[in-house]
Formats: C-alpha cells, structure tokens, sequence
C-alpha cells in the first residue's frame, strides 16, 4: 500500500499526464521516471532553492531552457511567467530564484561558472558543451544538470553515461548520430544536391566526430564536399562572399560550436544565395530554415525538470545515469521550400512532426 507522501507523487504524475500530450509524458518517463523523487515534495517550508542556468550563444535562447520551466512548474515550482528572453536576467518565484545568464563565448562561461559557484547556487543547469566544462572545471560539489551535450564521455565530462560519478549528470543528444538521416531528409528534399558546402571549426573536439558522418552519408548518396574552415564570423562571411553562383547547391554546420554560436548568421548568409541548410533544431526552422530533423528539445527540458527536483531534495548527480534524447521530430517549412522552389514529397509531409505554411 503506498504511503502518503507516495500517494502524492502518483497524483502529480497523473496530473503531469493530463497536461502533457502522451508520447512527451513516455518519452519523459522512459528517460527519467525512475529517477523520481518518491517520499519528497517540489516544495519545502520557507526554502528558496537558487538554480543558476547558463549558456553560450547570444543570438538564441535554448529551447530545453522553457522546457525545463514548464516541467518545474508542473511539479509544483514557482518559477515566474516572463518569458525568457537572449538577455540574461534574474527570474523570482515563490519558491525557486532563477539566475538565467546567455554569454558570449567560452572565456565569459568560465568566469561565469566561477562566479555562480562563489554565490553557492543550489544547481546549475549547463545547456552545451562550453558551460558544461566550464561548470566541471569551477565545482566538484556544487551539483551540475547538464543539457544538450553531444557526447558527455568524449566531452571527458563523465566516464560512463550509466554510472557518472562526480558532480555532474544530464541528458544527451548525441546530435551526430542522426546525420545519415538528415542528409536521407535533405536529398529527398533537395533532389538537385550535387555539391554540397561543409563549414568546420578545426578547434572544435566534435568536428572529427561529425565530419566522419558526413562523409558516410554523402558518399553514399554522391554528394561532393566542399569543405572550408571557419572559426569566426569574419570567416564565415568571407566564406560566403566567395562562392560562385551555383557552385553548390546547400550548407552543412559540421561542428557543435558553429551551430551554438553561429547559427542565425549562417542561416541568413544561406538564404541570401539561395542555398538550404539542414538543422536538428526547431528553431531554425521556425526563423526560416527549410527543415530540422533532431530531439524535441523542449520534450528533454521538461524530463530535465525531473532529475532537477531530485537532485534539490538529496539524490546525488553520480546517483542518476545520464539519459539520451529519445524523443525526435521532423519539422517542415513549407513557405521556404515555395520560396526556394522546392516541392517536399509528400511522404515527408506525412511524416512531419510539424509543417509551417
């Protein structure tokens, strides 16, 4: 027979399910329903629990971060109702202080994490790869959820994905395994894709893994590559001032650190010459890209929510296994393929999480 305050958790998992469409609740139960709190309530008397969230790239503000949000609210956190937007602010509820903070770049992370750790925060949530380094290198005891991490072992953030040890757990996306398909996608999309342009950040530790996907994929489908090395906005822009009309008919990002840094710029510089860049994040579709194919970020924001809430009440990260993005969605634009000229087949179309029209 359950005990009371077990009675209670299956009330708020059952008014989770109510709020949530069904396939979020099982993605969010598979990934983390066994990490829930049994015999812990989301809130305690008089205490405000400080949780700092931190990310790099100014010109978006991550989707997992609204997720996260919404699943602590569903838990039964006040954690405000202003959306938050790319600049960095404070956030008061009745029970959680949240401490958003979007920086630049991978020097203003570090002071960042530093910084946070000298407040003594609660939890800091790490969104990337830059603040989930930054945060393991400031704090062995300050515990760190980490979000949206392509690979957390070859990151050297964690030894295992099942038994992390240490300060930190979180959730992966291992984003570069999906790019077979995104290349399958973009070639149905895109019959015409002949030669393709390949951006790559040499400095980035997660090029080799990416660009080792994209060569498989496009072999096989006989895409040529041109590949160009970029570190910065200025390269990246004369990278884009150098192209010949027709030179290539697309833009792949191969490397996490363009995509969380660059990601707008490069889409605009594509769009300018008429040029599809395939995304694994909603967002950019949203701003105009033709498709993304990748995790419902929100979806792994709001099972983030969970491992949040127990860890706050006790559980330590090294007790909780880092968990995978499970849940995926394919999103359309339609106005960009008219736009472009483009007819999407229409078994993509039915198989669209989500068309824009």
């Amino acid at each position: 027979m359950a005990t009371p305050a077990q009675a209670h958790t299956e009330r708020r998992f059952a008014a989770i399910l109510v709020t949530m469409r069904r396939r979020e609740f099982i993605a969010l139960f598979a990934g983390a329903a066994a990490a829930w709190p049994y015999g812990t309530l989301a809130q305690s008397a008089n205490k405000v629990w400080r949780i700092a969230v931190f990310h790099v790239g100014l010109d978006h503000v991550p989707e997992t971060l609204e997720g996260l949000r919404d699943g602590l609210r569903l838990l039964g956190y006040d954690v405000g109702s202003a959306p938050l937007t790319r600049v960095s602010a404070v956030v008061n509820g009745r029970n959680i202080r949240l401490d958003w903070r979007n920086v630049a770049d991978p020097a203003a992370a570090r002071a960042t994490a530093l910084e946070l750790v000298r407040d003594r925060i609660d939890l800091i949530v790490a969104v990337e790869n830059h603040t989930s380094r930054a945060a393991q290198a400031a704090t062995a005891d300050i515990p760190v959820l980490f979000l949206q991490v392509p690979d957390p072992v070859a990151e050297g953030l964690e030894e295992t994905l099942a038994h992390p040890g240490g300060n930190l757990t979180g959730f992966a996306d291992f984003f570069y395994e999906l790019v077979p398909k995104r290349f399958e996608l973009f070639k149905a999309m895109v019959p015409e894709l002949r030669r393709l342009l390949v951006l790559v950040d040499p400095d980035d530790p997660e090029t080799t893994l990416i660009l080792r996907e994209v060569r498989t994929a496009t072999a096989e489908l006989q895409i040529e590559l041109v590949q160009r090395e970029v570190r910065g906005r200025e390269e990246i822009e004369g990278t884009f001032g150098s192209l010949t009309p027709g030179e290539v008919q697309g833009v792949f990002i191969a490397s996490a650190e363009l995509t969380t840094r660059f990601p707008s710029l490069i889409l605009r510089l594509a769009t300018d010459r008429r040029l599809v860049v395939p995304f694994h994040r909603r967002a950019w579709v949203m701003q105009g890209a033709l498709f993304s194919y990748g995790p419902n970020y929100p979806a792994l924001g709001r099972a983030a929510a969970v491992y949040a809430d127990k860890i706050l009440h006790g559980t330590k990260p090294a007790d909780l296994p880092v968990q995978r993005a499970t849940q995926l969605e394919l999103v359309i634009n339609l106005r960009t393929a008219k736009a472009f000229g483009l007819t999407v087949p229409p078994t993509l179309l039915a198989q669209a999480d989500e068309v824009i029209e």
